[in-house]
């Protein structure tokens, strides 16, 4: 088996755990600007992982504000070889409750104002993402859950607002009346697009921290009450992180051959800063 190198965006506190050993620490540039924060570098047994915090060391960036482009950027360039997304969501189901964890197999893009894309100022790519996570990381998740005893569900659909206001009673009602709608959050989208473009397979660990507005009987969402929850479900998330780096990710992906064929621009037409951009993704095929 080829040795696993993990990225692992989540909260910046998901790399203290005990038995860990942290090695290092990484500041990379990229052509789209800086990462949310320095990459922390650490081992378990063959396995290495790059934790990178999502919203910067004392949460510094809105979901509007976190340079995605960046983030997937880095990851790939310290040569992730799988992406695994740990986030606070809300549940649009009674029986997914606050503590639980979801592993989606969909998302539902409702984000307005982000930059989805790596390809652009002169270079068109079309990537394919019916399926946008990859069941070679999630089925390692389900397998980490169910070894750590996790209370977990499977599949469903990750529907991605804009924040950072959480929803409305109307939208909240709305977003339930679609078919497999699961969980709500704020930052999967671009970040699961863009680590199609990266070649990256990616999968969600989401942790139920609320019923966001929909339930009538429970408070309507607050900040106090997702920080309680969260503080629980971070436990579960550093375990299932453990189980995942002593078996990790195996076999092929679509993911890893996504952008195979999606340049469509002719390799004449690309301009040169373009092409820089891109370069570190396309290495494979130019």
């Amino acid at each position: 088996m080829s040795h696993a190198v993990i990225g692992v965006i989540g909260g910046s506190g998901l790399y203290d755990i005990d038995g860990v050993d942290t090695v290092g620490s990484h500041a990379v540039a990229t052509p789209f600007g800086a990462p949310s924060d320095d990459i922390v570098e650490a081992k378990i047994g063959d396995t290495t992982l790059f934790f990178l915090p999502r919203h910067g060391r004392g949460h510094r960036f809105s979901p509007s504000e976190i340079n995605y482009r960046a983030n997937l950027w880095a990851l790939r360039k310290l040569g992730c070889t799988d992406v695994l997304s740990v986030s606070a969501v809300g549940s649009m189901r009674e029986h997914i409750a606050p503590g639980h964890v979801v592993l989606p197999d969909q998302f539902i893009d409702r984000t307005v104002g982000r930059a989805r894309t790596f390809f652009e100022d002169g270079i068109v790519a079309h990537v394919g993402f019916a399926d946008p996570v990859s069941e070679r990381v999630r089925q390692a998740l389900r397998a980490a859950c169910e070894q750590t005893g996790v209370t977990h569900h499977q599949g469903g659909a990750y529907v991605c607002i804009e924040g950072p206001q959480f929803s409305t009673r109307a939208e909240s009602a709305l977003f339930r009346t679609w078919p497999d709608v699961s969980v709500i959050g704020m930052t999967n989208m671009p970040e699961a697009r863009l680590a199609r473009e990266a070649e990256l397979p990616y999968a969600t660990l989401a942790l139920v921290t609320d019923y966001d507005c929909w339930h009538a009987d429970h408070d309507d969402v607050t900040v106090e009450s997702v920080l309680a929850v969260m503080r629980a479900n971070v436990d579960a998330a550093k375990r299932v992180i453990v189980a995942l780096a002593k078996n990790p990710p195996t076999g092929a992906c679509p993911s890893q051959d996504a952008l195979r064929h999606a340049v469509m621009t002719h390799p004449e037409a690309i301009p040169a800063e373009a092409r820089r951009k891109v370069s570190l993704l396309m290495s494979r095929y130019w």
